[in-house]
């Protein structure tokens, strides 16, 4: 057996499929997105008018909607049931906006439905956030040390990571689901905007996917190179 620095290793490999695939993804959402930033919503409406127009026709008059900074941020927050919307979709009249303030909102359905994989994935979050921190180094202090139980450890902790992943998956793909069905039901974008609407949406959820692939994949590395550290 030989040892090299981890990075640069032979079981290196194993990720490179997985890191392209995710360079990919996260280039294909923002292509997607700034695309469809450009393109004016033929109703009008904001992303914010759209998240609270659904909430209220939902009955989730309680759940408010915050505006906060950056650039692709936006997200649900279940602890407070909150939507928080970035810049670029809060105000904005675009496709891309009111279709991402639409997914959010498709999780803020979920929480009041008690989506069991959105519940599954609270849950867990703590966890996977300490197995995310935690997990790698400790199977390479395990390695290095030629520690099998130390490394052995190390995975099973990671476990948790890849379980957080994978059931973000159905979350995910359910919330855009639910976004595309009340922009729909609820005649917020016209029939021919349907199409760019998913577009958008089924670039972000690729970014999902790609963090499943690497985070597996990443496992998968952590096995062979326990397996062949005798």
């Amino acid at each position: 057996m030989y040892y090299m620095p981890y990075f640069f290793d032979f079981s290196m490999i194993l990720l490179i499929p997985a890191i392209l695939f995710a360079v990919f993804a996260q280039s294909k959402v923002k292509g997607t997105f700034n695309k469809y930033l450009q393109i004016r919503n033929r109703r009008g409406y904001t992303g914010a008018q759209v998240a609270r127009m659904i909430l209220d026709r939902n009955g989730l008059r309680d759940v408010n909607i915050e505006h906060i900074r950056g650039q692709l941020t936006d997200h649900y927050d279940p602890r407070k049931r909150v939507v928080r919307l970035s810049s670029s979709v809060y105000n904005s009249t675009s496709i891309a906006s009111i279709s991402v303030a639409a997914h959010e909102v498709g999780h803020a359905l979920q929480h009041a439905k008690g989506y069991a994989p959105l519940t599954i994935r609270s849950q867990i979050a703590p966890v996977a956030s300490f197995a995310s921190s935690f997990a790698i180094p400790l199977a390479f202090l395990g390695f290095f040390l030629r520690t099998y139980s130390l490394m052995t450890l190390g995975i099973y902790i990671y476990l948790a990571a890849i379980l957080f992943h994978v059931v973000t998956l159905p979350v995910e793909y359910n919330a855009s689901s639910r976004a595309i069905h009340q922009l729909t039901a609820n005649g917020l974008i016209y029939n021919e905007e349907v199409k760019s609407s998913k577009s958008v949406l089924n670039a972000a959820a690729l970014t999902y996917v790609a963090a499943a692939a690497v985070s597996i994949a990443q496992l998968l590395r952590l096995l062979v190179l326990r397996d062949s550290r005798d």
